[in-house]
């Protein structure tokens, strides 16, 4: 071989290590920290980088981008002496690679320690109920302390978030036991409402059905009160019309009698005292027709009195024996004795009445008898 060529070749191959120990091609959000000598010099920006070979070298080569951080679960005590295992996830971002990698020897080992003392301090003064609640304001509170802490290592705390929180399992059981009985709760309030609103529906249809009835009874009653009115109005304008005497009105009076008794509800009825009134009439009815007529005789006239004022009591006892609807009356009653009484008192003036209309019969009779045996034109 040529001896020219071999230094040649050195030469070349000196070139090239210089070359390539001199270029530095970083990434695009990445950052190298350069030391010349050991001590820092610069950070070397995404790009082409020039260094001088073998008086600087890379040191760190750091990731500028949002990284992501997950903790393990760590046991943190609560105002209310019970343990519990939070997880963290935090959310960082380099801003000085210098610092990151100059300020503290290991930033996530420093932001995980942080972050379990700053987790027990705000822990420890919530219960375990404010903690399951409370995640936002731990958040929060986690954030600016953390924040604060690193920024002096280069490095922007952007969030912090509570992945779980576990507590015991006997603590679970009991807050499975609450949870069941508060929905247990909820269910029978839920239940004695709906039969609450059931009852006062039923009440309110019920009151409706009643006030509905009422009104129609009312109207019914108004409208047989009004027909009944109009019926009798018709009866007056008739008995008017026809001109109807004394002797009609009493015949129709007795007629009436027997319907006293036909009610169910009546438990005893009470003779008028105007009956002996009507059968005076009717008696002098018979006298004043016998009178006019002058062709019965005294027995006659006598039988035909007797026989208007024995129907007329016939009819009112025999519409009290059919009126089965009446309860008898105890003998040994006050209503019965009263009962009694009253009928005697009837019956002592339905006699009167009977030898007043005899009496004026007979002398009827006496006053026409002479003019019997007269002959015509004596």
């Amino acid at each position: 071989m040529d001896p020219v060529v071999i230094p040649i070749l050195v030469a070349a191959i000196v070139v090239v290590f210089l070359v390539a120990a001199t270029v530095r091609i970083v990434p695009q959000a990445r950052r190298y920290n350069i030391e010349r000598f050991g001590r820092y010099r610069r950070t070397l920006q995404p790009g082409l980088n020039f260094v001088l070979p073998v008086a600087d070298r890379v040191n760190t080569k750091l990731d500028v981008r949002e990284q992501v951080y997950s903790s393990d679960p760590k046991p943190v005590i609560t105002e209310d002496n019970l343990v519990v295992n939070i997880d963290t996830v935090l959310y960082y971002q380099i801003t000085d690679p210098r610092a990151a990698a100059y300020e503290v020897a290991d930033y996530l080992q420093a932001i995980d320690q942080l972050t379990v003392t700053t987790l027990r301090n705000v822990i420890g003064s919530m219960d375990l109920e404010g903690t399951l609640t409370s995640r936002e304001e731990i958040n929060a509170r986690l954030r600016a302390v953390l924040d604060d802490a690193t920024g002096k290592w280069g490095i922007r705390v952007n969030r912090v978030e509570i992945k779980a929180i576990d507590p015991p399992n006997t603590i679970k059981e009991a807050m499975e036991k609450q949870m069941r009985a508060e929905r247990d709760k909820r269910a029978a309030i839920l239940h004695a409402e709906g039969e609450r609103q059931a009852k006062i529906l039923t009440a309110e249809g019920t009151k409706q059905k009643d006030i509905l009835e009422a009104q129609g009874t009312q109207q019914a009653m108004i409208l047989r009160a009004d027909g009944e009115s109009k019926a009798v109005e018709l009866v007056f304008q008739a008995v008017h019309r026809n001109n109807a005497d004394a002797k009609v009105l009493a015949y129709k009076y007795l007629e009436t009698l027997p319907h006293l008794a036909q009610s169910d509800n009546n438990t005893f009825w009470v003779i008028p005292g105007e009956l002996t009134e009507a059968i005076r009439t009717v008696t002098t009815a018979f006298g004043d027709q016998a009178s006019a007529t002058g062709s019965l005789s005294s027995a006659q006239r006598e039988a035909a009195v007797t026989a208007a004022a024995a129907a007329a009591a016939d009819d009112v006892a025999d519409s009290d024996k059919d009126n089965v609807g009446v309860p008898e009356i105890e003998p040994n009653s006050t209503l019965a004795l009263d009962a009694v009484a009253a009928a005697d008192e009837a019956a002592k003036e339905a006699a009167a009445a009977v030898s007043d209309a005899k009496a004026e019969a007979e002398a009827a009779g006496e006053t026409r008898l002479p003019g019997r045996g007269q002959m015509p034109g004596s």
